[in-house]
């Protein structure tokens, strides 16, 4: 049996909502913010603002811990 090849911390780190750079413990990204212009106002469920909403909690859980891990950093 063939060991798995395990992910660099760079490749790892690299998540689709933006949260993470590539660079290894990067200061979290924050989401970008839809346009109005984004939502179709058909009532979808989650609407592209609902996915907002929870990438900014991710995000702002991300650099919670990412600041107690650097306290010398500025605050956002």
């Amino acid at each position: 049996m063939k060991p798995k090849p395990s992910l660099s911390p760079e490749a790892a780190s690299n998540e689709s909502d933006g949260s993470r750079s590539e660079r290894p413990d990067a200061r979290p990204r924050p989401p970008r913010q839809p346009e109005l212009e984004d939502c179709c106002r058909s009532g979808c469920t989650p609407c592209v603002f609902d996915l907002y909403d929870a990438a900014m909690e991710r995000y702002e859980l991300a650099l919670a811990a990412w600041l107690a891990r650097h306290p010398d950093a500025a605050p956002p």
